[in-house]
């Protein structure tokens, strides 16, 4: 984390606790041109979020824009159950939510000297926080890029997420959340767990595997979710869910997404990815139909969720940018 920032504050969350939370963020460009923010996703990092996006001719080039990708409440590298300073560290650590995030990024925002910022991109819990940023913060923000993601958390999606908790909670070394040393064996079968939903039926019959030179799914089931998923704290990954568990901007409107769909101001790309089995498309195709700037565009890819991430071939993530640069060219 050498070259990551720190901002601290304090901020009364939505669960009542008052917390001393800190931010790690890092930033690309110039800080006098347009400001785009990026914040991490479930067991995303801050170096490695939309790395794909950010070169000199991508879509979010920090020739054009100042880029800030910031660390998700609960993502082990902002305030998390296993980075917390005591009083309020491990299993002590309070409940956060998507607007206890989008407050203390705005408050980020201002601490470097921005009222507005030009747009709000994010992928899977990112771009659910992006729907909460232009409806908490309607005119502080000029364009949204949600992607594979929805404004609200559907109940096929709350109850999938229930079952990756249950793999980690009920595991033997979780010891019923009072563990110390790394919980290893309900990390990995989270992760194994986990790995089936983020990808599609299609990429199993056509051994997408291979594209990144595992001989098997067996293969890429052990290096590229056990051995990763590993490297995660459980309460972190607990956390993570929990927040994304209780995303629903129908909050704003008494309950009716439509309407708070329609209340937002800004510009809006909305990216599902046409195999993604829990952000669905078709609920993305409902979200745009109620927006009042809305646009959809599909990505066609065999890679279900990840591909929002810039984690399927070469080919998606030139559609993911090409798409995205004419949208803030617009």
């Amino acid at each position: 984390m050498s070259d990551f920032k720190t901002f601290e504050t304090e901020l009364t969350l939505k669960c009542g606790v008052t917390l001393p939370i800190f931010l790690k963020y890092k930033t690309y460009g110039d800080p006098k041109n347009p400001v785009i923010l990026i914040p991490t996703c479930y067991t995303g990092r801050i170096n490695s979020t939309y790395n794909m996006m950010l070169g000199d001719d991508d879509a979010a080039s920090p020739k054009k824009y100042f880029v800030i990708v910031v660390g998700l409440l609960g993502g082990s590298e902002s305030s998390s159950p296993s980075t917390q300073p005591a009083p309020f560290d491990g299993a002590n650590f309070p409940e956060t939510v998507y607007e206890d995030n989008i407050h203390a990024q705005y408050k980020l925002v201002q601490s470097l000297g921005y009222d507005k910022i030009f747009a709000y991109m994010g992928y899977s819990m990112g771009g659910q926080q992006a729907y909460y940023f232009a409806s908490m913060y309607p005119d502080k923000v000029q364009k949204i890029v949600p992607m594979a993601s929805s404004a609200q958390t559907s109940g096929f999606n709350w109850n999938f997420l229930e079952g990756v908790k249950a793999t980690v909670k009920a595991s033997s070394d979780f010891k019923a959340n009072t563990y110390t040393d790394p919980v290893i064996i309900g990390t990995k079968a989270f992760g194994r767990v986990y790995s089936n939903w983020a990808l599609s039926y299609e990429w199993f019959e056509t051994k997408a595997w291979e594209v990144h030179g595992f001989k098997s799914s067996e293969e890429y089931l052990q290096k590229d979710w056990e051995e990763r998923l590993t490297t995660w704290d459980a309460r972190d990954l607990v956390q993570m869910a929990v927040t994304w568990q209780k995303g629903d901007i129908a909050t704003f409107a008494d309950g009716d997404l439509a309407a708070a769909l329609g209340k937002i101001q800004a510009e809006v790309c909305v990216m599902p990815s046409r195999t993604d089995q829990y952000f669905r498309w078709e609920a993305s195709v409902k979200e745009v139909a109620a927006l009042k700037k809305g646009e959809l565009h599909i990505i066609e890819s065999v890679w279900g969720h990840i591909v929002g991430g810039g984690a399927g071939t070469p080919e998606d993530n030139v559609f993911i940018n090409k798409t995205v640069g004419e949208f803030f060219a617009k």
